[in-house]
């Protein structure tokens, strides 16, 4: 006999006005179950069970309603169904998600919030740690307005050992709050990115661009390398800022060239760095300054270059390998006075430094061209005393005297440039000296005989040059050369 449902629902309906509750909820069982999709008697049913206390039995009726109404996108008459389990199973778990979900859907946040975030306190309440984070998670991704929910879940995502997606999280996190205006807060979430995944070379740039833009070369060091540079000059810049400051002196050299090459103009910012770490790191800052000096000298920018190096040495005194490095450039660039003034203090650092030999041959040279200078004699005796040269002051009265003359050998003479004219050359109205001759010094008296000091002694008095120059005699010298004859 075929099933008559109008006949059915009459039956149950007789029976559950006579009070036969249990007689009605079998009547209306059999519409369901040869019409399973009959929402309004899935309804029905589910009231009387709940009517006659079998709860669980009423939750799953209304709950086949609820998650078709769900599935099909109908989310309020869905919510409703499922807030009708929640009046009689306020523990039903599976229903708070979903209803999360719903009022997620539905644009009410606050809501989604109260029903995720109570699973989570009642399964961390009984120990259900795992799934307490489940819901953490979910909240995360709930309002990307709320950042501590959104950290709180990349936080747990660490904790289950899934860096990549919790470095993803506070990737996403970074990207809000910037467009936000949140800088602070952006950068301490690309940090935490990073950390976790440190192959971000794009998170890597932008935290050592933004510590280098505020000066922070510190934090750019824990992010920067050459690979993360590319050809950046602000970063390339900043990694041999990096490599000077940590000693790190043969990366910054094969880099320098390279920055320079590209804007010969960024070999300001070099020397730049240069100064800032010239006091605590002169040998670091010397790298940079050769490195600019070098470009300069390419460039045929004596003067430049010669600049870059004075102040050098004015700020890191006596510093050898720079005064050698000028006396280069002097050379090269025809820059006479300033070349006899650097070997002055090039002498003085041999002598400071106990390089009594390489002093001696440069203080030769000086007294040599200007024997009327006390400086230069004193600082040939000094390197003479130095080397236990016997009775030096004898040595200096020979010199003086023309037993056994200077030659000096004249830099400039193959670049075509005349030497600086000392203190003896010819008044006006006079007849000059010819381009073969010296002019001899006549000295006043012989210097007394002073025995060379044993080692402990202290040096013997300072010997005074003669005053007085004689008439010039002519001399020969070779070409390129200086010749004193003081007889």
């Amino acid at each position: 006999m075929a099933f008559d449902r109008v006949d059915t629902l009459k039956k149950a309906e007789k029976l559950l006005r006579q009070g036969r509750l249990d007689a009605a909820i079998a009547e209306y069982a059999r519409v369901i179950e040869e019409q399973p999709r009959d929402w309004n008697t899935l309804n029905t049913l589910g009231d009387l069970y709940a009517r006659a206390g079998q709860t669980d039995k009423a939750a799953e009726m209304y709950r086949r309603i609820a998650d078709h109404l769900y599935h099909e996108g109908f989310y309020p008459r869905a919510g409703a169904l499922y807030k009708k389990i929640l009046k009689i199973k306020p523990d039903e778990e599976a229903c708070q998600i979903t209803l999360g979900e719903i009022s997620s859907k539905q644009g009410l946040l606050a809501e989604a919030k109260t029903y995720f975030g109570g699973v989570a306190q009642r399964r961390r309440a009984r120990g259900d740690r795992a799934g307490a984070d489940e819901m953490i998670v979910r909240l995360g991704s709930l309002d990307p307005g709320d950042v501590d929910a959104r950290t709180a879940a990349a936080k747990v995502l660490e904790q289950q050992g899934d860096a990549i997606l919790a470095s993803f999280r506070y990737r996403e996190l970074h990207n809000d709050l910037l467009a936000k205006g949140r800088k602070d807060e952006a950068f301490a979430a690309l940090r935490e990115a990073v950390r976790l995944n440190p192959d971000d070379t794009e998170g890597r740039i932008e935290l050592a661009r933004e510590a280098v833009a505020v000066g922070d070369i510190e934090t750019a060091r824990l992010y920067l390398d050459r690979e993360a540079a590319g050809q950046d000059p602000e970063l390339l810049l900043a990694l041999v800022n990096i490599d000077v400051r940590s000693g790190q002196l043969e990366q910054a050299r094969e880099l320098i060239p390279q920055i320079i090459a590209g804007d010969r103009e960024l070999r300001h910012r070099v020397v730049e760095i240069a100064w800032a770490v010239a006091e605590s790191s002169p040998d670091a800052a010397f790298v940079c300054v050769d490195a600019a000096v070098d470009s300069s000298m390419a460039a045929n920018d004596y003067a430049d270059a010669a600049g870059v190096l004075q102040e050098f040495v004015a700020r890191v005194p006596a510093q050898i390998p720079a005064l050698l490095k000028l006396v280069e450039v002097c050379v090269d660039g025809g820059l006479e006075a300033t070349m006899y003034e650097t070997q002055a203090q090039l002498a003085d650092a041999y002598l400071a430094a106990g390089q009594a030999s390489e002093a001696r041959v440069i203080a030769e040279d000086l007294v040599a061209r200007e024997p009327w200078e006390r400086a230069h004699i004193e600082r040939f005796r000094k390197a003479l005393v130095m080397l236990r040269v016997p009775d030096p002051d004898t040595m200096i009265a020979e010199r003086l005297s023309g037993q056994t003359p200077f030659t000096a050998k004249d830099p400039f003479a193959d670049l075509g440039l005349d030497p600086a004219p000392g203190p003896e050359a010819a008044a006006p109205g006079t007849a000059a000296a010819s381009d073969t001759a010296a002019a001899p010094v006549e000295a006043v008296e012989e210097a007394p005989h002073v025995a060379a000091p044993p080692p402990s002694a202290p040096p013997a008095p300072a010997f005074r040059p003669p005053a007085t120059p004689a008439a010039p005699a002519p001399a020969t010298k070779p070409a390129g050369s200086v010749e004193i004859d003081l007889t």
